[in-house]
């Protein structure tokens, strides 16, 4: 798949992952907090710090009753609004301006999640490099459009849709100016299990839609983003706070410090050990082949004696013959007298 340069950082199979730190809403409405989290992010390594832009009133009606309160016993949210949660987690736009300035200070790439047109013009004007879509998004048809005419890099995450709605999303993206589009398999659950994370799907995804496949992951630790990247993934995205304990709507399953920063190192460890399809010895094993088995004169010989079990054997170091030779060399007979110790060489049966 086509690598791509966002902001001088390249993302492509052919450079380490691309991580991403999610930033949602576990500032807890605090500003300070926010810029905090930026600056672990940062610390912690990753490429970019990624927002969401949205305010309750683009997100849904301030009702708390019948579809609007959220009911599910096994809900994070159960017993508030979708009102008042928004009004939770949302980021305040008058603090976009400070946490972009942060990040590139820090040289990290800032960019956000628009839910609706008003967000897309008002980032504009920020001047963010990229922007991502959000599953529960993936089917808004006309945000994607607005995104895409942007011409600007984007990423989808793929959480509950099928494959004809991404077939959909997909290609009016392309149809409205998107060159550069990553999608993200996503499991759209808090927190996801790694048994329905099925990230087998990222190459074939990558195959039918003729881009670039990460993760958005949900999960809790770092083993399901390392696994993905031998699958081809080539961006990470994670919540991420300061510390689950200070709460938040996110923080539930948001990674902290210590956890985003095994993630950027494990990763790219990971795709480094990728590599390429090699047998033999590599150029880094040639001084470990001495430590081979090999055939050796095990017993002082005099020219004219016959090889036998007890005078050759296979043995450590290197330097002789290999031991799939040592059928056919028993019996042969040694041309000139020979000391223990000799590794076997085919000079000694001239």
């Amino acid at each position: 798949m086509k690598t791509f340069t966002v902001d001088n950082r390249k993302i492509g199979s052919d450079v380490r992952p691309f991580i991403i730190a999610e930033m949602s809403g576990n500032h807890n409405q605090s500003l300070e907090k926010a810029l905090q989290i930026v600056d672990a992010a940062a610390a912690c390594g990753v490429d970019a710090l990624k927002l969401q832009t949205y305010t309750p009133e683009t997100m849904t009606l301030d009702l708390d009753e019948g579809d609007f309160y959220i009911q599910d016993k096994e809900s994070l949210w159960r017993g508030n609004s979708l009102y008042n949660l928004y009004k939770q987690a949302y980021t305040p736009w008058e603090w976009h301006a400070s946490i972009i300035e942060r990040c590139k200070k820090l040289g990290i790439i800032c960019f956000s999640t628009p839910f609706d047109e008003t967000a897309v013009d008002f980032l504009e004007d920020l001047n963010v490099p990229m922007y991502k879509i959000a599953s529960f998004e993936n089917g808004d048809i006309p945000l994607i459009r607005k995104v895409a005419s942007t011409g600007k890099p984007m990423i989808i995450s793929t959480g509950m849709a099928t494959l004809a709605e991404l077939d959909l999303s997909v290609r009016t993206a392309k149809e409205a100016g998107c060159k550069n589009l990553i999608l993200l398999k996503c499991t759209s659950t808090y927190p996801s299990s790694p048994e329905n994370s099925n990230i087998n799907t990222i190459p074939h995804m990558s195959q039918m839609f003729d881009c670039q496949v990460g993760l958005s992951d949900h999960t809790l630790g770092v083993g399901v983003g390392i696994a993905s990247i031998s699958l081809g993934a080539t961006v990470i995205e994670k919540h991420f706070t300061l510390n689950r304990a200070d709460g938040g709507v996110d923080a539930t399953f948001s990674m902290e410090p210590h956890e985003m920063k095994s993630l950027v190192i494990e990763t790219e460890r990971a795709w480094r050990a990728l590599g390429t399809v090699a047998y033999g010895p590599l150029q880094a094993e040639l001084k470990s082949m001495q430590f081979r088995r090999s055939l050796y004169i095990a017993q002082d010989i005099d020219a004219g004696e016959r090889l036998t079990e007890k005078n050759m054997r296979a043995i450590r170091p290197g330097f002789g013959l290999s031991p799939q030779y040592y059928e056919t060399l028993l019996g042969k007979r040694i041309s000139k007298n020979v000391k223990k110790g000799t590794p076997l060489t085919w000079d000694l049966f001239e």
